[in-house]
């Protein structure tokens, strides 16, 4: 394929996600991650992967997504905004990271990304490969930074000058030659705002160990929360959102538009609503959104956890 075409054919690509609503769109070459492999494989040789096993698998294909994707030319990395005008009614309320306040984001950006692979073959034709939405062992930072679309900052989430943190990053990787585009300049500087305010003391400047991370021990880690975390989870039951409010650069954060992200009801439940919660009331708020995916069991521990000092 001719340079002329692979830049038209980028274009086109970005124009297309733009109208889908994705706000950020970027391009790269799919190629071996030399960078990552090493910082990867001390990451996990360190344990820093906590109890999530899958994280060790597939070392080779994380690193390399012509493994991933036969014949793969190139990968493109989207962002798409989740960041809510709402917040909690009550702020003695337990607190759910804000991209668990709407319908599970797989479903809603799996959707955009087929509707987006459909669109682009009307116009280019036959296209091979696949979309991936925090699906597979695929390295959506990296690839994210890879293509200018921020920079992966101290707390290690990608980081957009203009616009901050609050997005969830999707990729397809496809057969189509594509017109790369070129990472952007690191802007933490000097600011360790994210490490000094994590409870858990789980960042270190560009790594995390998800061991400790809030998130980890009220989602992922399927055993009861460690005792060494009594009074340290700052009422958070599913996921965490302190990096990312300290950031200085989420100041520039816009607010979605997206309906099916919009608050469900427990936006507005008080304390005691939480603490009295059954299991099929958890099912009738939650079904459809990334909290049933940790389950009601979890989340009741999650919740006792932080109500009465261990013994």
């Amino acid at each position: 394929m001719s340079s002329l075409s692979a830049s038209r054919n980028a274009a086109l690509v970005k124009a297309k996600a733009a109208e889908l609503g994705f706000q950020f769109c970027g391009i790269s070459k799919a190629d071996f991650l030399a960078d990552e492999a090493p910082r990867l494989e001390a990451w996990l040789h360190a344990g820093h992967h906590g109890a999530m096993s899958y994280m060790a698998n597939h070392f080779d294909l994380r690193l390399d997504p012509r493994k991933l994707v036969p014949g793969a030319k190139s990968v493109v990395s989207l962002l798409y905004n989740y960041y809510p005008s709402e917040s909690p009614s009550d702020a003695e309320a337990p607190k759910v990271a804000r991209y668990a306040y709407g319908r599970d984001y797989h479903k809603v950006i799996k959707k955009k990304l087929q509707e987006l692979m459909h669109v682009l073959e009307q116009d280019i034709g036959a296209i091979e490969g696949r979309a991936f939405v925090d699906s597979a062992p695929v390295m959506e930072r990296q690839w994210a930074a890879k293509a200018g679309l921020g920079w992966t900052g101290k707390n290690t989430l990608l980081i957009n000058k203009g616009s901050g943190s609050w997005y969830f990053l999707a990729e397809l990787i496809i057969d189509l030659e594509l017109e790369p585009d070129g990472p952007v300049k690191d802007h933490c500087g000097t600011c360790t705002a994210c490490i000094d305010a994590c409870p858990t003391e789980a960042i270190t400047p560009y790594s995390i160990a998800a061991e400790k991370c809030i998130s980890y021990l009220t989602i992922e880690l399927k055993d009861q929360i460690p005792a060494e975390f009594e009074g340290k989870l700052d009422n958070w039951v599913f996921g965490c959102d302190i990096c990312q409010e300290v950031c200085p650069w989420n100041r520039f954060a816009q607010k979605h538009s997206e309906p099916d992200f919009h608050p469900k009801a427990f936006l507005n439940w008080s304390k005691s609503d939480w603490e009295e919660l059954s299991e099929t009331l958890f099912s009738e708020v939650f079904a459809g959104t990334p909290l049933k995916r940790a389950g009601f069991e979890k989340l009741k521990n999650s919740l006792a956890f932080g109500k009465e000092p261990r013994v």
